[in-house]
């Protein structure tokens, strides 16, 4: 008898999921909690987003004795990522922080920030944090990252200081 996989404990992402602003992390794969508690939390302003995965291309291996063409793991991409944020009035909102060029890591704790769950972190420069216009509805501000680095996927969150 085969044993069916575990049964997840579904969640609703909106007042879960965080995500931050780091301007520095020295590990990507072991990110301390003070590089984390050193973050901005942008989750209260974002409104949209887009990307923050993973893919994986494959590659042909063709033999001669077969007219079957197998195929390896190849490259790993990441696709064009942004974040879409609520706009002040005032102007006194993400544009402060996410400037063109900016670089710094974007932190996904998709569980929430709890120790021993995992969290996803994203090496990138902000390519663009430009103003969305619409006629219908609430202003909005789209920033766009390009990511820059293999992204360091399931890292455990450390406990707090």
């Amino acid at each position: 008898m085969t044993t069916p996989i575990q049964a997840s404990t579904r969640y609703y992402r909106r007042g879960v999921t965080r995500v931050l602003w780091l301007p520095t992390v020295a590990t990507l794969t072991a990110p301390t909690r003070a590089e984390i508690n050193a973050g901005t939390d942008l989750a209260d302003e974002v409104s949209a987003m887009s990307g923050w995965q993973t893919t994986s291309g494959t590659v042909p291996t063709p033999a001669l004795g077969s007219r079957f063409t197998p195929v390896v793991n190849g490259e790993i991409t990441a696709p064009d990522s942004s974040l879409t944020f609520w706009a002040s009035k005032n102007a006194d909102d993400v544009r402060k922080l996410l400037v063109r060029e900016a670089v710094g890591v974007i932190v996904w704790l998709d569980e929430g920030d709890v120790p021993g769950q995992t969290m996803d972190l994203f090496r990138v420069s902000v390519s663009a944090a430009s103003k969305v216009r619409e006629l219908d509805g609430a202003a909005q501000i789209m920033a766009q990252f390009a990511i820059t680095a293999e992204p360091a996927e399931n890292i455990e969150i450390p406990d707090a200081a």
